[in-house]
């Protein structure tokens, strides 16, 4: 499964790891992402998605449809 948000479109970054003597190495900052499930009452139907924390936050302010249109209106969802 890919590690993408399916509302914000977080994804995996990269930078580095800096060692006390400042070596650097490279590595991975993932998403902090949950597989939730959402009621929509409008079309009385459960839905699952992979949402970030941010994510989660913005269903909960703009509604599971709101967000949903938002995300496919802005290319994440589609």
């Amino acid at each position: 499964m890919s590690k993408i948000c399916m509302i914000t479109g977080k994804k995996p970054m990269r930078g580095n790891n800096v060692s006390h003597s400042n070596i650097k190495t490279k590595r991975r900052f993932s998403p902090n992402l949950q597989e939730k499930k959402f009621y929509i009452p409008e079309t009385d139907e459960w839905v699952i998605l992979k949402v970030s924390a941010k994510g989660i936050k913005y269903i909960n302010r703009h509604g599971v449809l709101g967000a949903l249109q938002h995300a496919y209106d802005k290319g994440v969802l589609y």
